[in-house]
């Protein structure tokens, strides 16, 4: 014990890992890291919340108007020899987003729950561009983000073929609006790991292909909502405070913000893989499926 000691003396003096943080020394005062009364502390973090919630209004009422100039959809330039892989690929944004990008001939893999229904959907599109006799470059391939086990399956796969993969786009998502707290055969709350955590991961397994298919990048899916999220490291599946569903789904999608930004510093400029997140804006998908009739036709009404 007393070796102990003396290490963690000689620690502090050199500066190391046993001296106590700034953070450490400013809980000890009751101040928080930036060095502000915690009561302070709390009174911006309610401004900044109420800033967010601003801001999703805002996008609510005049996201058409911003949008208004831009093409529907897109032209998108030829994409014959690029490699994406689209998670969430069978409803919502996800599908369209395969969809558009197999029809510029791009290689699409739709990483997906339900096979069977992403198989369908390509011989749907084969059907409808036989015209051109053109045949899409698309397959299908399983992946359940509430396995972790399942997202290192789909990477194994991948990484095996030793091909170059030129995007990812971390699309799928869950915001189970007005439902119970619920947890992953993880452990995490299901929110986190769908939005966060399992993409997370995915990307990082991904990285020896997206150097091959160098210059790449990652494209998470992100959302307005982060706005009003927080990220907790010693409470990452809201289980010290009120679960409410909606802030579940802010607070992943904040971490995945978070990640993004700390990935793309970290990955040495030379690699040429870019981490980006976007978002959509306010769409009537699946994702909010579990919300009632009644809120959705009202919720949408503007941005029709």
């Amino acid at each position: 014990m007393a070796g102990d000691l003396r290490h963690r003396r000689a620690s502090a003096e050199d500066g190391g890992e046993g001296a106590p943080s700034a953070g450490e020394e400013a809980a000890a005062n009751g101040k928080d890291g930036a060095g502000e009364p915690r009561g302070k502390r709390e009174a911006l973090g309610w401004l900044e919340w109420g800033r967010g919630w601003m801001a999703i209004v805002g996008e609510f009422f005049f996201q058409r108007i911003a949008a208004s100039h831009l093409a529907n959809p897109l032209e998108l330039p030829p994409l014959e020899g690029v490699s994406i892989i689209v998670t969430g690929a069978t409803s919502g944004i996800g599908l369209e987003i395969a969809r558009q990008l197999t029809q510029a001939g791009a290689h699409v893999v739709m990483a997906v729950r339900r096979p069977k229904v992403a198989q369908e959907l390509i011989q749907k599109w084969q059907n409808e561009s036989s015209e051109t006799g053109t045949p899409l470059n698309a397959e299908v391939m399983e992946l359940d983000l509430l396995s972790l086990d399942s997202v290192v399956k789909f990477a194994d796969a991948w990484n095996a073929r030793m091909a170059p993969l030129h995007v990812l786009i971390n699309n799928a998502g869950i915001f189970a609006i007005g439902e119970p707290q619920r947890f992953s055969k993880d452990g995490h709350e299901e929110h986190m790991q769908v939005n966060h955590l399992a993409p997370a991961l995915l990307a990082m397994l991904l990285i020896p292909s997206l150097l091959r298919g160098s210059p790449s990048r990652i494209v998470n899916v992100n959302s307005i909502m982060h706005t009003v999220g927080f990220v907790d490291a010693e409470d990452m599946n809201l289980r010290k405070r009120k679960y409410r569903s909606w802030l579940g789904y802010s607070n992943s999608k904040l971490a995945q913000i978070k990640f993004s930004s700390m990935l793309h510093k970290r990955i040495p400029a030379e690699a040429g893989i870019n981490v980006i997140c976007a978002s959509p804006g306010i769409v009537d998908t699946n994702v909010v499926s579990s919300i009632s009739i009644f809120f959705s036709n009202h919720l949408f009404y503007f941005s029709r």
